[in-house]
Order: structure tokens, then C-alpha cells, then sequence
């Protein structure tokens, strides 16, 4: 099989096992840095180009996209898409996810459970919307932040107000969440391939921090998850529409709560602390569903 690797970087740790993992089973990749591909999007036969060259006779694509180039990498994604090839999560699917506002209110539309979440727009809005959250400690996330970058702890009334204010003074889109306390600072990653979690992992944040992200100096170990946080896991990822997603989970008093479903999760902390082949399991995803034209998304944008 020929699979395009769409990722800026092939030496990062997901990109090199994915690598790895296509051609030990007799694949041929090629990874693809999304920004240096440009299309002809003609009416009949959509082409990709590439350094100067038409791609063609792929059979498959593993978009690995930024969240800072997410609407680029998204419409050459789509375009492979347009040309019958099958990709491992399809661009409306990473779209959606990426829209942190979206993907919460289709959550919440299904009825999966998740954090007391507000959004507004106008400052006058505020002391109402910190209310609707339950009060302060609470979460204020920018809608665009990645790797817990742009997520903020507001230990009080005062320093929430002054926080919310600011963000809006700078016309900065954010939700506001409540402060799940008793997760303690750690959450659940549950990766989810084909409808399957296939492994789940335990994050931890350092003392003094309560973002659990591996990027943040967070630690990351085996975890047995109960059937309803797999249960939460699977449906999460079907509701985004993506074959393969890691889903962060939060161990509420009430229950499993959604934070996240990330479209391009890393593989690094997930094979380190399970000790699986998350990566070949990926490919072997692509094996058993891979056809030409067969994506939700040709013919209907």
C-alpha cells in the first residue's frame, strides 16, 4: 500500500513510529509537510502537487496536522479526500474536534458528560457567567490554546473577574469551566482506534500545577479504566467522527467528564507507559479499512 504521512517534522517520536510501523508490514510512506503541498482544484480531476511534482496512486493518508496550520492542513487533507484517497480521520472530523467550543456542544447534545462550561462575549457578562460555572476555583481556557498553553487556574472571584476581563479586553474567544478538585490533577488518556480503546494512560501534573500535559513536565503511567470511562472514550470519538483520537477524561464525583478529543494525539507517553504498539495498530487500522473513496466527506463537502 502507498500512505502519505502528513506531518512538518519526520523525526518527531509519532511520525518516526508510524514510519517504522508502515514498513515492517511492507508499506511504502511518504511523509508530506502539508505547507509545501498546493492543488488544482479543477472540476472533474482534482490534483495535488508537491516540491514541483503531481502526487498520485496513494492509497491512504495519516493526517498528523498542527493546530496552528489546522485550516490549511484541513483543505489539503480534504483535497486527497476529493481524490479518492482514504484518510485515518477525515478533515471534517479534525475540524470539529479542533473547535473546542463545537465539539463541547455536541457533547453535551449527546449527553456525554463534561465540566460546567460557559462562554460570552461581553465583560458585562461576567460575575453572571462565573456563577453559571458553580463560583470560583474555576478553569478559563482560550478556544485556540494547545498543550495547556492559554489554560488558567482562578483561584477566586477577583482573580477570575480579572482574568475573564482581560482575555475579552484583548478579544481572545474563551470558555469557562469549573475546577473538577477532586481529579487532583491528573487525567486519563484514552486512545481510541476504530471504535476500540486500545490502551489508557494515567497523567499526572508536577506538585504546584494543575495542567497534566506530558509538555508541562506531567508524568504518565499505566492505568485500569472502569467501563464507563471506556464507554465515555468510545462514544466521544464517534461523536467527532474520528477513527483514531485520544480522549482526556477527568475522574469527576459524578462521574467521567470529557476535557478534550485531540484528532492528532501523541504516541510517545501513550507506548511508553502501556508498552503497546500503538503505531502499528494504527497501520493495522489502515489495512483492514482502507479503499479508495471511501470518506464520509467526497462529494459533500
Amino acid at each position: 500500500m502507498k500512505i502519505a504521512l502528513l506531518s512538518r517534522n519526520k523525526h518527531l517520536y509519532s511520525s518516526r513510529r508510524l514510519i517504522e510501523a508502515a514498513e515492517e508490514r511492507g508499506h511504502e510512506i511518504h511523509v508530506l509537510d502539508a505547507l509545501r503541498c498546493y492543488m488544482n482544484i479543477a472540476s472533474h480531476k482534482p490534483t495535488m502537487h508537491y516540491k514541483g511534482d503531481k502526487l498520485q496512486d496513494f492509497e491512504a493518508i495519516i493526517p498528523r496536522i498542527g493546530a496552528s496550520i489546522t485550516f490549511y492542513g484541513t483543505s489539503v487533507l480534504r483535497q486527497f479526500e476529493m481524490m479518492g484517497v482514504y484518510p485515518l480521520n477525515e478533515s471534517v472530523a479534525i475540524s470539529r474536534s479542533r473547535d473546542k467550543l463545537r465539539s463541547m456542544q455536541l457533547l453535551s447534545r449527546k449527553g456525554v458528560g463534561m465540566p460546567v462550561t460557559g462562554f460570552a462575549n461581553k465583560p458585562d457578562d461576567v460575575k453572571d457567567l462565573i456563577k453559571m460555572v458553580g463560583g470560583a476555583p474555576l478553569v478559563i481556557k482560550l478556544l485556540r490554546g494547545t498543550q495547556g498553553i492559554g489554560v488558567v487556574l482562578a483561584e477566586t472571584q477577583k482573580a477570575a473577574e480579572s482574568v475573564i476581563e482581560g482575555f475579552m479586553g484583548v478579544k481572545a474567544d474563551i470558555l469557562v469551566q469549573e475546577y473538577i478538585r477532586e481529579a487532583g490533577g491528573a487525567d486519563i488518556r484514552c486512545f481510541v482506534i476504530g471504535g476500540k480503546v486500545v490502551a489508557a494512560m494515567k497523567r499526572q501534573a508536577i506538585p504546584g500545577e494543575f495542567r497534566s500535559n506530558l509538555h508541562r513536565g506531567g508524568t504518565s503511567s499505566l492505568v485500569r479504566i472502569t467501563p464507563e470511562e471506556r464507554s465515555t472514550a468510545v462514544r466521544a470519538a464517534k461523536i467527532m467522527g474520528l477513527n483514531v483520537a485520544g480522549v482526556d477524561l477527568l475522574r469527576s464525583n459524578h462521574g467521567p467528564v470529557v476535557m478534550e478529543v485531540n484528532s492528532s494525539p501523541g504516541l510517545r507517553g501513550i507506548e511508553e507507559a502501556t508498552g503497546k504498539d500503538i503505531a502499528g495498530l494504527i497501520v493495522g487500522f489502515i489495512e483492514k479499512n482502507h479503499k479508495m473513496g471511501r470518506t464520509g466527506t467526497k462529494g459533500r463537502g
